[in-house]
C-alpha cells in the first residue's frame, strides 16, 4: 500500500532553508525561478519534531552523528565499571573509540581524532553490538568477568587488530533490528558492519507555486550603553542585511507501507514480529503524516517566526505502488486575482490537474482524503471537516 501526501502551504516572509551564501534556496521550474525547501531540510524537520519524538518514545529512535565512536567509548566505560580501575577503563575506552573510526569505510582506515568522516544513522543496539564485540573478544574474561590480562596487553591487542577484518566478523555482519525512523528514512553506510536500509519514505523538494522574488531586510544594531547626545558614539554599532522571500509551497511525500514493514522485520520475520510491526506502523504512520503537515524548518525562525499551517492537504491511499506528484500543476506560476488569493489559486490549479490526470490515466485509489481551510472542493475526494478526522480516516487503512 502507498500513502501519498500533497500539501499547499503559504509561508510568510522567511528564510527557512538557505544556501552557502545565506540566500533562500531556489530552483528553476517551468522556466521560472521558484523558492525551494530542500528534501533534506524537510526530512530533518519532520524526524526531529516533537510529534515524531512522542510517537517513537516506545519503539526508540536512531541517532545521526559522526560521533558513533564516542558512543561506543561511553558504553565500554559503563560496562567496565567495577571490573577494573578507572584509569584502565579510560585507556581501553579510548582505544575502542579510535578503532571504531575504522568502521566508517570498507578499508578499515582509522582516524586518530575519534570521529567518523561522515554522519551515520545508528541505533543504541548498533552501539551495544560493537561495544560488546570489543569487550567479549579482547577485554573481558567470561569466567571471571574481569579483565583478560593486563590493561596494556589488552590495548596492544586492540591496536593490532585490523578493522577491515573485524567488519567481516559474523557478529557484526548479521542483521540487527532498526528503529522506525531508520526504516522510514533509510540509511546508506560505507561499512560491512552495518546494513544499508532502503528508505520507505520519499520526500520531494518543496517548491513555490508562484514566481520567487528575493527581498532584503536592512537592519541596524544600537548599543544599549550608548550615551544619548554623545556625538562620537552616535549611530548604529552594526549594520547588515538578511535575505528572505515568501510563497505558497507545494509539498509532496509518499510512504511505502510494505517497504516500512520489510525494513522493520528483516530477513526472517515471524508471525509475532509481524503483529508487533503492524502495531508500530499504526502509531508511526499517522504521526508521520501529522509531522509532514505541521512541522516546519527552523531556518531563521527566531527572526521571521514563519509558523503557518497548510491551506490544503490531500492524502491518497493506493494499492498500486505508483507514486504520482502533482508538481506539474504549477508549471505555469500561480498568481492571485481579484477574486482569489494565492492559496485559492493554487488549489484551483491542483484541482484541475488532479482531475485531468484521473480522467486521462484512470488512476485507481482506495481513498482520497481532502482537507482545506478554504471553501473549495475536489471531485472524487472525501472531504474532512478537521485534520483529526482526516488522520482517523487514514488509520482505517493501516
Amino acid at each position: 500500500m502507498l500513502i501519498e501526501i500533497h500539501i499547499l502551504q503559504n509561508y510568510a516572509p522567511s528564510n527557512l532553508n538557505r544556501d552557502d551564501t545565506g540566500s533562500p534556496k531556489d530552483c528553476i521550474f517551468g522556466g521560472v525561478r521558484r523558492a525551494r525547501i530542500s528534501s533534506q531540510c524537510l526530512k530533518r524537520s519532520v524526524r526531529v519534531s516533537e510529534i515524531m519524538r512522542e510517537a517513537l518514545a516506545k519503539s526508540g529512535f536512531g541517532t545521526r552523528s559522526r560521533r558513533f565512536p564516542e558512543c561506543v567509548r561511553q558504553y565500554v566505560l559503563e560496562q567496565l565499571t567495577g571490573k577494573c580501575s578507572p584509569e584502565e577503563a579510560s585507556l581501553i575506552g579510548e582505544v575502542c573509540k579510535v578503532k571504531c573510526t575504522g568502521l566508517a569505510n570498507k578499508d578499515g582506515k582509522e582516524s586518530e581524532d575519534g570521529e567518523m568522516p561522515q554522519s551515520m544513522f545508528f541505533t543504541d543496539l548498533d552501539v551495544k553490538t560493537i561495544g560488546d564485540y570489543f569487550l567479549k573478544k579482547f577485554v573481558l574474561d567470561p569466567q571471571t568477568n574481569g579483565l583478560k590480562g593486563a590493561a596494556h596487553d589488552i590495548v596492544k591487542s586492540l591496536k593490532d587488530t585490523k578493522m577491515k577484518e573485524v567488519q567481516k566478523s559474523v557478529e557484526l555482519k548479521s542483521w540487527r533490528p532498526i528503529t522506525p525512523d531508520i526504516a522510514l528514512f533509510g540509511r546508506m553506510t560505507t561499512s560491512d558492519a552495518f546494513h544499508d536500509v532502503e528508505a520507505s519514505v520519499q520526500v520531494a523538494h518543496a517548491i513555490s507555486v508562484n514566481k520567487m522574488d528575493h527581498e532584503f531586510d536592512f537592519f541596524t544594531a544600537v548599543d544599549d550603553l550608548q550615551k544619548r547626545g554623545d556625538k562620537e558614539s552616535a549611530g548604529a554599532d552594526m549594520m547588515g542585511d538578511v535575505e528572505f522571500t515568501s510563497g505558497c509551497f507545494y509539498k509532496y511525500f509518499s510512504i511505502d507501507c510494505e517497504g516500512f514493514e520489510q525494513n522493520m522485520l528483516g530477513p526472517s520475520p515471524t508471525s509475532s514480529s509481524r503483529d508487533e510491526v503492524k502495531e508500530i506502523e499504526r502509531e508511526i504512520i499517522p504521526a508521520l503524516v501529522e509531522a509532514f503537515a505541521i512541522a516546519a524548518p527552523t531556518g531563521k525562525q527566531n527572526s521571521f517566526a514563519a509558523h503557518q499551517l497548510p491551506a490544503a492537504i490531500l492524502v491518497e491511499v493506493k494499492d498500486q505502488k505508483v507514486p504520482i506528484s502533482y508538481a506539474n500543476a504549477f508549471l505555469k506560476p500561480v498568481t492571485p486575482s481579484r477574486d482569489k488569493d494565492l492559496s485559492e489559486a493554487a488549489i484551483d490549479a491542483l484541482k484541475t490537474y488532479k482531475e485531468t490526470i484521473e480522467k486521462k490515466y484512470g488512476c485507481r485509489r482506495r481513498e482520497s482524503l481532502w482537507l482545506t481551510t478554504k471553501n473549495m472542493k475536489i471531485d472524487n475526494t472525501t472531504e474532512c471537516e478537521s485534520f483529526h478526522i482526516l488522520i482517523e480516516k487514514m488509520k482505517e487503512y493501516l
